[in-house]
Formats: structure tokens, sequence, C-alpha cells
């Protein structure tokens, strides 16, 4: 199957700032399953854009607009080739959990198995452990399988309950989230059993037999646990999935603050307004790939005035810049 993903992200400045500097992850990675053909990143207003690879694979792009701006437009287009997903079995022998831990101890995986920024065991996630019953019995395998339908069954999923800094007790407490929440609940209470565990940003393809939670026009969030002798093996507790051939991996981290689509600071002391729209596509020949995103009719305008040339900064402003 071939997927093609159009990811626009719109920033609007209430008024003129004077630099944006600003780092994306949207390029989807190439392993197991998953292989990324093509891919293009525009940004208005116009700029240089660097791109390079961090420590565990993922592509980063990075880029630096130092005129005076009051819009800021990031469209990325990609053309994934996904095979099928191999099978994963419905539980492991029982003596997984040895084997499990002799690979931990051979290998790096330390990361993925301490407490992170969004993934910590707070009261509330130890005594929603304790309901759970997420203590190591019958087999890794089982026992995640079993979390993940858990988890789904316990939280409802409410778009906009919860920000994308909110700390876990939030969600708990509410016992309502976003896949985000859902990502980093499991991630928090895996590792509590030393299963490395790590969290995924990307894209759900959504197809007219799907009946998923998420909501279409946006970014996915699941997580992936380390599983000998399958390696990581993904859980989709938003949707009570595994991860396949739906899933399509653009980042991995051990939290969402290691893996954000976007990232960056502007300067200036003014409030911004952040709009996203996700297109993601499916064929059984590969598609031409059109560039620019068909947004919706009322953001037309909104892109057109991004793309105009920036006015030069006046020498006050460039004062002001100076002092910030």
């Amino acid at each position: 199957m071939f997927y093609s993903i159009q990811h626009l992200t719109k920033f609007h400045y209430a008024s003129p700032v004077s630099e944006s500097v600003m780092e994306a992850r949207m390029h989807p990675r190439s392993e197991g399953n998953q292989r990324c053909l093509t891919f293009h990143l525009a940004v208005s207003p116009r700029c240089r854009v660097f791109a390079y690879r961090d420590h565990v694979g993922n592509n980063i792009h990075h880029f630096d607009i130092p005129g005076q701006h009051s819009y800021l437009v990031i469209v990325a287009e990609s053309l994934l080739d996904m095979q099928p997903s191999l099978e994963i079995p419905n539980s492991l022998p029982t003596e997984a959990w040895a084997e499990a831990d002799a690979m931990v101890r051979m290998g790096d995986y330390w990361e993925m198995l301490l407490p992170s920024e969004f993934a910590q065991p707070t009261p509330a996630l130890i005594d929603l452990a304790r309901q759970m019953e997420v203590r190591r019995r019958d087999d890794p395998l089982s026992l995640l399988r079993e979390l993940n339908q858990k988890l789904y069954d316990w939280f409802e999923y409410v778009p906009k309950s919860t920000k994308v800094d909110s700390p876990i007790d939030h969600a708990i407490e509410s016992r309502q989230g976003v896949c985000q929440d859902f990502a980093h609940i499991m991630i928090a209470l895996v590792r509590r059993v030393k299963i490395p565990c790590r969290y995924v940003s990307g894209y759900l393809y959504r197809s007219a037999q799907s009946h998923d939670r998420s909501v279409v026009d946006a970014t996915h969030a699941w997580v992936e646990a380390f599983l000998p002798p399958l390696g990581w093996v993904g859980f989709d507790p938003t949707n009570c999935l595994l991860a396949g051939e739906r899933h399509i991996r653009t980042a991995i981290g051990r939290d969402y603050a290691d893996v954000p689509p976007t990232r960056g600071i502007f300067r200036g002391h003014t409030p911004s307004e952040l709009s996203v729209a996700v297109r993601v596509t499916a064929s059984v020949e590969p598609p031409e790939l059109e560039h620019g995103l068909p947004v919706p009719e009322e953001w037309s305008l909104l892109v057109e005035k991004a793309q105009e040339p920036p006015p030069l900064p006046t020498k006050n402003m460039q004062q002001e810049q100076q002092q910030q």
C-alpha cells in the first residue's frame, strides 16, 4: 500500500514578529515495513531549510526566518510504501520475561526504561497500576495486550480535553484525554514492569471500514514496547489496536517532549495562534504527489498573505531585537 501525507501547520501572530527559529519532525522514518519514498518541506516566508538525523534516527528539519512576518506556514508532503506487517502472536512463552531481561542487560535501552518528562510514576499512576493489575504475570505480550484493552475501556477519548504539556494526572483524574495522554500513561505503566517502552509520533490512516476514536485531521501517537524475540511491538491504546499497516511512524522518543511535530521560538511580545490540517490518502499504485496542500477555503487568504515578502525591519525594531 502507498500513502501520501500532506501536513499543514500555520502560526498566526497577532502583530508582526521579528524572527522565528523552528525545528520540524514531519519526515517519516524508513524502517521495518515502512519506506519513505519522497519528502518535501515548504516554508513561508521562504528561507533555507537544513536537515539532520538524531541519535535514534529521527529526521529533523530546522530553519531561521530573521525578517519581520505575521504568519508562518509549514507544508510537509510525503509518499510512503507500506508493506504488510508481521503477524503478532496472542502470547509468548512464560520464559519471555527472563529473555527480555537478558536482552535489556546486553543492550542500550535505559532511556526507554527510566521515567521521562510526561511519563512519571505519580501517586495517581501507581494507584491506576494497582487497579489494572499491572505487574509481572503471565507473559509480557499477554500483559501488554490486556493493558492496551483496559486503557481503551477505562479512558474516554475527548479532543482538546488536555493540552500537549498536560501532566498525566489530569487525564487519570478525569478519565479522559487524547492520544498523547493514552500513550504517556501506557508508557509509564509498562516501564514499571521493566519493559522498555517508547513514544511514537506519526499518522493513522483511517479507511471507510475503520472505527477509530482518534480524529482524522491530526497527527497520532502510540507506543512501542521491546518484546524479544519480536523486537519493538506497537500498541495503540487510543483505538485498542496493535500498530500495523495504517500506522505511519514519523519520530520516536521517550515521550512527546522528544518528538513534537514543530518546536520553536520567536522574537516579539504577541499572542500566536496555531492551526493544523493533516490529510492521509491510500492507493495501491504510487500516486503523483502534488506540491501544495488543498487547504480549507477559509485558510486560502492566510496562506496567500504568508507568502508575501516581509517588510524590512526599521531601525527601532532592530534595537528592540537586540534587547530581547
